[in-house]
């Protein structure tokens, strides 16, 4: 099941206001991101494809080392055969598909000294902005290990990037107006087959005033944590497209659609 806890209010500068965008103008009420976690090559590449035949961008977020030759199992779902590396990461960025930081190694930073966790974060960030081509640091989000931070890691993040990703309350976040650093808040929910529960997701969301969704998922078929169907995956956003008030966007592009780019 997924894990809550209290969302961490920032200052007003972080720049959530109302739901409503300046950028979206009146013509979309709903935002929906389906961020998927931790870099499997097979699952990765079938999440673009898909995508792509509903001309939208995935949002796939990796671990840095995960293809390194001494990358260790993590647990029972995130295997180093398994896992892609940024030669993928690069290409499926060129097909237009948005590449984001989930930590290091996914240890559960807040578990870790305060220390070796701001290392990890910054060594993560590194190596992102070494190897994947068009690293904006600007717009980037790093996605919480586990969706599990802490306020001081939180702050830390965001005095070096744009957004990070983890844990709240609710998965439906306020629309940011400015270009200022967002905590993103997103559900997750496992370790078996999701379809049901991110079609019932939606569906909610869809039924409420709006806002932005964040559903955190993996991978596909038996890969991953709490994975859906690829077919699921398809006959759903078939469905999406189709919804005036609702755009299905990675999250980096929701920033730099609310900075005014």
């Amino acid at each position: 099941m997924m894990r809550r806890r209290t969302f961490i209010k920032f200052s007003a500068a972080l720049g959530f206001q109302s739901w409503l965008s300046e950028f979206i103008k009146g013509e979309k009420s709903h935002i929906l991101t389906l961020s998927f976690d931790d870099g499997f090559k097979n699952s990765f590449y079938k999440i673009a494809d898909i995508y792509e035949k509903h001309n939208l961008q995935a949002c796939l977020n990796v671990i840095a080392s995960g293809h390194f030759p001494d990358f260790q199992k993590v647990d029972d779902w995130i295997l180093p055969e398994l896992m892609g590396s940024f030669d993928d990461w690069n290409k499926l960025k060129k097909r237009g598909h948005e590449i984001m930081p989930h930590s290091w190694k996914h240890l559960n930073l807040a578990r870790q000294p305060v220390s070796e966790a701001k290392m990890l974060i910054l060594k993560c960030l590194d190596y992102f902005e070494e190897h994947l081509e068009g690293y904006d640091p600007k717009y980037t989000v790093f996605n919480f290990p586990f969706n599990s931070s802490t306020p001081e890691l939180e702050e830390f993040v965001l005095s070096h990037i744009g957004a990070l990703r983890s844990s709240g309350d609710s998965a439906i976040n306020s629309i940011p107006v400015t270009d200022q650093p967002v905590r993103l808040s997103c559900w997750s929910r496992g370790p078996q087959n999701q379809d049901d529960w991110v079609a019932s997701q939606i569906d909610n969301f869809l039924n409420s005033s709006g806002g932005w969704l964040i559903l955190n998922l993996h991978g596909l078929d038996n890969e991953g944590w709490g994975p859906i169907s690829p077919a699921f995956l398809n006959r759903k956003l078939e469905k999406l497209v189709s919804i005036d008030k609702l755009a299905i966007m990675p999250a980096g592009e929701v920033l730099r659609k609310a900075s005014g780019l």
